[in-house]
This record gives C-alpha cells, sequence and structure tokens, in this order.
C-alpha cells in the first residue's frame, strides 16, 4: 500500500495536477475532431467512451437523453475548417511539448528556425483556414477590394508565407490573382515547394522568394498585403510596416492576422510567452489596430475568425 504525500498547501488542490489534466482533456478533444474528419461525430463519441467522458468532464459534452450534445468548438463548420483546426491545436501541443523539454530555464526561444518540419507543416497547413476567412468573409466587406483582386494585374503579398498553404488558399479563392509568398527561413520555403507540387491547379500563380519582410521595397506593387502580425519581432515589425504601406496600391488593403485581447490573466501570458518564444511579438488586436492607424492608414476594421482564434485587423490606404 502507497500513501500519497500531503499537499504542499495543506489539502488544496494541487494546480499541476489540474494543468496536466487540462493537457490530457485537450489531447482528447483534439484526437476526438481529428477522428471526426472521417466518421460522424456520434459514432466518434460511441468509439471512445473513456476519452468521450474526459471530454464530458471539460465541459465538450453533455447529452440529452442518450444523444450527445458536443460543445461548438468540437463541430467543425466543414471538413476544410475541421483539418485546420486539428493541425492548429496538434502544432501547438507539439510547441508546448517542445517548450518543456527544451526551455527549463530560458525566458525565450530559439524561434521557429528550432521546430521540427511537422510542426512548421502543421502549423503551415492550419492557415489555410484564415486564407479561406480572408478571402470569402473578409474581402467582400472592404470597400473596393473584391473589384481589384477580380482583375488581370491583381497582386497579394503573403508575409511569412510559411509552407504556402495560406497563398494556395488565398490563390484558389482568389482565381485572377498572383500571390507572392516570402520568408526568411528557407526550410520553410523548401517545405512549401513540396506543397505547392500538390496544388498544381493554382501553383503557376504563386512565386516564393527568401526574403525579410523589412527588406521589401516594391513601391505599390499589391493590391492587399497579408501580415501575420504575432509572427513577427516587435522591432522588425516597426522597420516593416512603412514598406508595407508604400507596398499598397493606392486604395489598398492590408490585413494583419492577430491574437484575440486575451480573457484571463493565464491566457494573456500563454500567449506572450508563445510570442516572444516563437521569435515575435505581444500585440493584441486592439494594439494592432493603434499601430496600423498610427501607420496613416485608415478605416481600421475587425473580423474575428473562430471563437477564440485570430482576428484579422484591416486597414486601407487612402487614395485610388
Amino acid at each position: 500500500m502507497s500513501v500519497s504525500p500531503p499537499s504542499p498547501t495543506g489539502g488544496s488542490p494541487d494546480p499541476l495536477a489540474a494543468l496536466e489534466a487540462s493537457a490530457w482533456a485537450l489531447a482528447a478533444a483534439v484526437g476526438t475532431m481529428s477522428d471526426a474528419l472521417s466518421a460522424p461525430l456520434a459514432e466518434v463519441l460511441a468509439a471512445a467512451p473513456h476519452r468521450s467522458a474526459v471530454l464530458e468532464a471539460a465541459g465538450l459534452l453533455s447529452w440529452d437523453g442518450a444523444t450527445p450534445v458536443a460543445h461548438p468548438s468540437l463541430v467543425a463548420a466543414d471538413g476544410q475548417t475541421g483539418r485546420s483546426a486539428v493541425q492548429a491545436r496538434l502544432s501547438s501541443l507539439r510547441q508546448a511539448v517542445a517548450a518543456a523539454a527544451q526551455e527549463p530555464s530560458r525566458g525565450g526561444g530559439a524561434g521557429w528556425a528550432q521546430v521540427d518540419d511537422e510542426v512548421l507543416l502543421h502549423q503551415g497547413r492550419a492557415s489555410a483556414a484564415t486564407g479561406r476567412a480572408l478571402a470569402n468573409r473578409v474581402v467582400p466587406e472592404l470597400a473596393g477590394l473584391a473589384e481589384r483582386l477580380d482583375s488581370a494585374d491583381a497582386r497579394v503579398l503573403d508575409v511569412g508565407t510559411g509552407v504556402a498553404a495560406l497563398a494556395v488558399a488565398l490563390a484558389r479563392a482568389l482565381p485572377r490573382v498572383s500571390v507572392v509568398g516570402i520568408d526568411v527561413l528557407q526550410r520553410a520555403l523548401d517545405l512549401a515547394g513540396g506543397e505547392l507540387a500538390e496544388a498544381g491547379d493554382v501553383a503557376d500563380r504563386i512565386s516564393l522568394r527568401r526574403q525579410d519582410v523589412a527588406e521589401v521595397a516594391e513601391p505599390g506593387g499589391y493590391d492587399l498585403v497579408w501580415l501575420p502580425a504575432p509572427f513577427l519581432p516587435q522591432q522588425t515589425l516597426t522597420v516593416a510596416l512603412p514598406r508595407l504601406v508604400q507596398a499598397l496600391r493606392p486604395g489598398g488593403w492590408l490585413v494583419a492576422g492577430t491574437n484575440p485581447p486575451a480573457g484571463d490573466p493565464l491566457r494573456a501570458a500563454v500567449d506572450r510567452w508563445n510570442a516572444v518564444r516563437n521569435g515575435g511579438n505581444a500585440f493584441d488586436a486592439d494594439r494592432m489596430a493603434e499601430v496600423l492607424a498610427g501607420a496613416g492608414l485608415g478605416d481600421v476594421r475587425r473580423f474575428p475568425t473562430v471563437p477564440g482564434g485570430p482576428v484579422l485587423v484591416a486597414a486601407h490606404r487612402p487614395g485610388g
């Protein structure tokens, strides 16, 4: 018979044990979402009752008699959205494990260059959902942009293209645009080449190059600039933003992907740590809106995506 040691807090719940259970609950959720991509959710829940019990305990599953009622966050709007959600959660889990294993005493991280190819692919593929949201939900709401992107010379700049999943999503949803993807990480661009080889329907309208966003010098070159703001160091963002504004054609739009304002102190602290680990910045959607307005862009607008997911902040270059 073994006896557990007394709690260091005098009998109150162990917060580390609770956090560990939360990690397993997230694993149960991601596994369920992944299985539900190829089978009805009710069948998936019935096939793994112990895993489903974890979801119920976590508040992600309830019952209406014998009928399971899943929390909306477990139910994707469509298969593409579901696959992107699974990729994003898997990437987050893998990065968390890497942080625990490799950074027990360091406050920062070495950025994306140090993560393995699998993480780069999962994170990159997850961005396809953002690309579809940008093309199908945001572009039609921005004055004049849909018309611009339906012309023969329409051009989009995809900053931090990674494995080019967002570029592919944009090219498929906007059949007349040419997309230029830039990234500083050659390994990501090499992976992107493989991804483009499987996207033959749009690959001829996507070009990739290794370039630091702080060195962009193409005045009036683009109708739309996509900026994944959390992935850029604050210093790089400060230098790059005026160049990106100049890279817009008058009347064009810059859309920045941002994190939503955190709803609680833990989420806020995690967001800041994760951003710094990956070589980025801790600006949320509110701060990014201020930065874009300060750069001389107007008509700043916010577009939430999925609950708890990225907020797209759009701003317009006057003229045109």
